[in-house]
């Protein structure tokens, strides 16, 4: 696929038009939205006959969204590696490409997540000096958004990934959310420097001379205060305590919403709180902050939840149009030079 002309000064978001639960209907309204609210331009990957019957169909403009045209999709239920060989036309590997050709600025997917990362892994590649890409999504907390990463992406980690996870996650956290010298912290089974397996010691050591605002360990029960911006964790451990978040969060909404309804007083009081029950919900919901952005290839691309509405396409394209704009790559990388001479000159002392 050969790199188009660009004549103008708009972010283009390329959006798998087919990833996730709902599309492509509200991967359509998401990206209309965003034409609207952000005024970047749109490039839905997918089936151009459907995408123009649905919009059609639901009366959506397709104003400043082009099409690439891909009839085959990726799903869950595939082979991650299908993206770049059985079904490298599917709209997920074709977006990509795109993406790597230099024809838009961010790709965002709510497609199937190992698809996600093998395809920006080969088709768009790392950035230099990185080890492995990482899952980071932002995640509420008592004290503002957190990131957590790495959250599936790589279920066994090296102690020199976890520092790459947390500088990476520290420049985004301070060029997207605008937090000031980000606090890391690091996941274990206690606060104290000699817990934990091999990786968590290790690691420890790594970060208090990394480039970064290192805090010292947190544990699980900690997480949710909101006391570290960034916390970095292997993969596997991530994605429980993802789910965990998750499934916390419905449990309490649902649990909330069963009190407050069950006789006439408890609506009453439901009345009186409304509103801040309302801001709870805000809080908790993950189609405010749209996605998780994965770090560490060389191109902005995002990972929008599986079962995203167009509010969630929306807020992960906004992400996306940020972390674009913002460089945050580019911030990464010098880091990661910065790093690799800091270590080039202790080395000889060893």
């Amino acid at each position: 696929m050969k790199k188009t002309e660009r004549n103008d000064f708009k972010m283009k978001i390329i959006v798998d038009a087919f990833g996730g639960d709902n599309a492509p209907l509200e991967v359509i309204k998401g990206s209309a939205m965003a034409v609207e609210k952000l005024g970047v331009e749109i490039v839905l990957a997918g089936d151009g006959d459907i995408i123009k019957k649905v919009a059609a169909e639901n009366q959506i403009s397709l104003n400043n969204i082009s099409i690439i045209d891909a009839k085959t999709v990726i799903d869950i239920h595939d082979d991650p590696t299908m993206v770049i060989k059985e079904k490298s036309d599917c709209s997920m590997a074709v977006g990509l490409k795109y993406l790597a050709d230099g024809n838009g600025d961010a790709f965002v997917s709510a497609g199937s997540t190992g698809a996600l990362v093998v395809g920006a892994t080969f088709i768009v590649k790392r950035l230099k000096g990185i080890k492995r890409a990482a899952l980071a999504p932002i995640i509420p907390t008592e004290k503002g958004p957190m990131m957590l990463l790495d959250v599936g992406a790589n279920v066994d980690c090296r102690p020199e990934m976890l520092v790459q996870f947390a500088i990476m996650g520290s420049y985004y956290m301070e060029k997207i959310l605008g937090v000031k010298s980000p606090k890391v912290g690091l996941v274990n089974i206690g606060a104290e420097d000699t817990k934990g397996r091999d990786i968590e010691l290790s690691a420890y050591k790594l970060l208090q001379k990394a480039p970064i605002n290192f805090v010292g360990n947190t544990e699980a029960r900690d997480i949710p205060s909101g006391e570290f911006d960034v916390v970095v964790t292997d993969g596997f451990t991530g994605n429980v305590l993802l789910k965990l978040f998750e499934g916390m969060g419905s449990f309490f909404s649902h649990t909330l919403k069963d009190m407050l309804m069950t006789g006439f007083k408890s609506q009453l009081a439901a009345l009186l709180i409304l509103p801040k029950v309302k801001s709870f919900r805000k809080k908790m919901d993950y189609t405010e902050h749209g996605g998780g952005a994965l770090l560490g290839i060389s191109k902005p691309v995002m990972k929008a939840h599986g079962s995203s509405n167009a509010n969630a396409f929306y807020n992960a394209i906004r992400q996306a149009n940020n972390f674009s704009k913002e460089k945050v790559i580019e911030e990464i990388s010098k880091s990661l030079e910065t790093l690799k001479e800091q270590q080039a000159l202790e080395e000889p002392q060893k």
